[in-house]
């Protein structure tokens, strides 16, 4: 693909890909701007009716306005011919969204425990997206580090809006490539169960969870171990000094195995997380003057 041209994108080089797709680094040759290019794999738009979902719910990403959620430029289909994915025949979906120059989240992860302060900002931020979009009635589905891109900046924006709901129950399917999602999934969408926007909270709590630690709290050799875990173990506690008692309320609301026990809504998390951003800079005098200097608070 690299060298070829999509409609008027020319792909430039390849920048990863997953059980979602494979995403391209491309030049938009009418805008003169570098963009990100998805192409799905065939069997999640094969059938109509799965088409139909998919430019649903791509319009529906695309009208999110929000620092923390990616921009969704176009979406479109190649012509026949090769394809990203191998398919000897074209017609595969493709996504275009906006090129930001960073990292997932998941790289920032697998150097280690985060700065609790970085930890925080950066669930903050994610709270801050899942709470527009669930505004407007979109779940994500599927949040988990590697769908979080973290730009150069350090804006964290969510990617792949619907793209979970459009893959179905075939997450839970494919061997080896997809341990990393099921890690994240809640207890209801391990058991088969219809998943709400709580889903994209408890989510997020583990994603929380996995910053702070270096290490996911449901892990296991095998899905379905991971599956027995997340349905019936506590997280492991978290052995850091630095951990605020009100961040441990946060990540044990924001992973309780019963929805209604969970935050009702994403905003709730967000000024839970607020407060506590704001407790780690405290004002205090020094003759006199104030002075903000770091604490933590329980």
């Amino acid at each position: 693909m690299i060298g070829t041209t999509v409609a008027h994108y020319r792909i430039v080089e390849k920048l990863g890909g997953g059980g979602m797709g494979v995403v391209y680094k491309a030049q938009d040759l009418k805008l003169d701007r570098p963009v990100a290019l998805k192409f799905l794999p065939p069997e999640l738009t094969r059938d109509p009716e799965a088409r139909e979902r998919f430019v649903h719910e791509a319009k529906a990403a695309s009208a999110l306005d929000h620092q923390n959620i990616c921009v969704v430029h176009d979406i479109g289909e190649t012509d026949d011919g090769p394809t990203a994915t191998g398919s000897p025949a074209g017609g595969q979906s493709y996504i275009v969204m906006a090129f930001y120059d960073g990292e997932t989240l998941r790289k920032k992860i697998e150097r280690g425990p985060m700065k609790l302060d970085e930890a925080v900002n950066f669930a903050h931020q994610i709270a801050q997206g899942l709470a527009k979009a669930h505004e407007h009635g979109i779940v994500h589905r599927d949040m988990k580090p590697a769908n979080v891109m973290v730009t150069s900046d350090g804006v964290a924006k969510i990617v792949d809006f619907g793209l979970a709901k459009l893959a179905g129950r075939t997450m839970l399917t494919k061997a080896g490539s997809t341990l990393g999602t099921v890690a994240y999934m809640s207890p209801e969408q391990a058991r088969g169960e219809p998943a709400d926007h709580r889903a994209d909270i408890w989510s997020l709590g583990v994603m929380l969870y996995e910053m702070l630690t270096g290490k996911r709290p449901f892990e296991a050799d095998y899905e379905q171990a991971t599956i027995f875990k997340i349905l019936n173990d506590p997280p492991e506690t978290i052995a850091r000094e630095d951990l605020p008692k009100a961040l441990e309320k946060i990540l044990a609301k924001a992973m309780a195995k019963d929805p209604s026990a969970r935050y009702a809504r994403a905003e709730e998390m967000v000024n839970d997380l607020h407060s506590v951003q704001q407790a780690f800079e405290k004002p205090v005098e020094i003759l006199g003057e104030p002075v903000r200097r770091r604490v933590l608070i329980p």
